[in-house]
């Protein structure tokens, strides 16, 4: 009687598996329950990816105020691809500005496009800049026409090929759209995560992540197996979630930049400059002209440094204004070189926001030891933006296949650091050499 009724139970298994193949490999498959910490251009990649990997993930992103509020939706959006190339980030430079040129069309983003980009000294005693470039038929086609006021030397930093450009906001909010089906977005201050005995004596394994509904007074919790911390530099209050298993040393640069409103009835030439120090005005400008016609001016001096512990308290995460006294240095300054705007240049907006930078300038992207299901994927320093979808790939492929194929992480490696207060390079370099804003 047991080996019929055997035969008949394996006979039933059989005739369900050949009616219902699909229902048995869903049942099959383990449907993974991700929650990432943060709304920015890097934890929306981070969810995209993972989303666009497995179509069964349930995906929820964690956001303290809502999607793109922070330097995601204040930052410029420019990109290099070779400007990372022999350290240890040139992958991710490479990487992802490959992807953004597949992203951005399937997206539908309306602000990406490739630009030139021209170094420019400011003008002073030798403001012959502009009428030699003239004549060099290397800078003739690329020389904005708003350039044409007092400069100095003009020189080529790139013709469009490995530069470029996106609206970070765009970016993330078609993302958001695009995976709809599969991404929930949850507005909150994460506080903690949940956790039960891990597969190993020492271990510990992610169940759920604590946090404060927005606008709420009360903790309640997330159910998940795994969490990506991926909050800007608010990342680093994730030591004491994890209980100091990891040190994250944080330093958050805040920063204004500016924004010129579209003239009427003129173009806007699409070449992006990176400005000579101006002793005059205390500035270091970046211009990056948009294709809706506006200009985002950043590098405008005087930025502040906010610490670890000020960060770990929620530290200009709800409002983060501009220094007025920059506002104008920065207008200035760019009058100068712009006659143009000097006459008829009128502001759109002003604002800040923060930039992440650990000690030695490189990110922290991959796992916290001793927890299970728990990864960090935070600290981009100034090319956060640019690097974005390269870190999402990358951390989708760590957290689905449990180890990375498109980049190296063991540099960005979170638990490289124990706490100290140095300082590292925070601004843009080409190959090395520092060319953006440095303070």
């Amino acid at each position: 009687q047991l080996n019929s009724a055997a035969t008949m139970t394996a006979g039933i298994s059989s005739l369900f598996l050949l009616m219902f193949p699909t229902a048995v490999l869903c049942m099959s498959m383990s449907s993974r329950n991700i929650v990432v910490v943060g709304g920015g251009i890097q934890g929306t990649s981070v969810a995209y990816h993972l989303a666009k990997a497995d179509a069964n993930a349930k995906i929820t992103i964690l956001e303290a105020k809502a999607p793109a509020s922070a330097a995601s939706g204040k930052g410029g959006g420019f990109m290099a691809r070779s400007w990372g190339d022999g350290s240890p980030t040139q992958t991710l430079h490479h990487l992802a500005f490959d992807l953004y040129e597949i992203l951005a069309p399937e997206l539908g983003c309306k602000t990406y496009r490739k630009l030139p980009v021209l170094s420019v000294n400011p003008g002073g005693l030798n403001a012959k800049g502009l009428n030699e470039a003239k004549k060099n038929a290397n800078l003739r086609d690329i020389l904005p026409g708003w350039l044409d006021g007092s400069v100095g030397r003009i020189s080529a930093m790139g013709y469009g090929d490995d530069t470029a450009q996106i609206t970070p906001s765009e970016f993330v909010n078609n993302m958001l759209k695009h995976a709809s089906d599969q991404i929930d977005v949850v507005l909150g201050t994460c506080c903690g995560v949940h956790t039960e005995q891990g597969s190993e004596r020492a271990s510990r394994k992610i169940t759920g992540v604590k946090y404060v509904p927005r606008g709420s007074e009360e903790e309640t919790m997330l159910p998940a197996d795994t969490v990506i911390v991926s909050a800007g530099p608010w990342s680093c209050a994730a030591e004491d979630w994890f209980r100091g298993a990891v040190q994250l040393p944080m330093e958050g640069i805040k920063s204004t930049s500016i924004v010129w409103k579209k003239p009427e009835d003129a173009q806007v030439d699409g070449t992006a400059l990176f400005c000579g120090e101006d002793d005059r005005f205390g500035t270091h400008l970046e211009v990056y002209p948009r294709p809706d016609g506006t200009i985002y001016i950043c590098g405008i001096g005087g930025s502040d440094y906010i610490s670890k512990e000020e960060l770990q308290a929620g530290a200009f995460r709800e409002e983060c204004d501009a220094k007025e006294a920059r506002v104008q240095a920065a207008s200035l300054s760019f009058q100068e070189m712009s006659d143009f705007y000097k006459e008829n240049g009128e502001l759109d907006r002003v604002q800040a926001c923060m930039r992440p930078c650990p000690p030695d300038a490189l990110p922290y992207m991959g796992r916290v030891p001793g927890y299970e299901g728990a990864f960090i994927n935070a600290g981009h320093n100034c090319w956060g933006i640019a690097w974005a979808p390269a870190c999402g790939k990358a951390i989708s492929e760590l957290v689905l296949k449990g180890e990375c194929s498109s980049v190296n992480l063991a540099p960005f490696d979170p638990s490289r650091f124990t706490p100290n207060a140095g300082r590292g390079g925070r601004g843009r370099k080409k190959k090395g050499a520092s060319v953006g804003e440095q303070w």
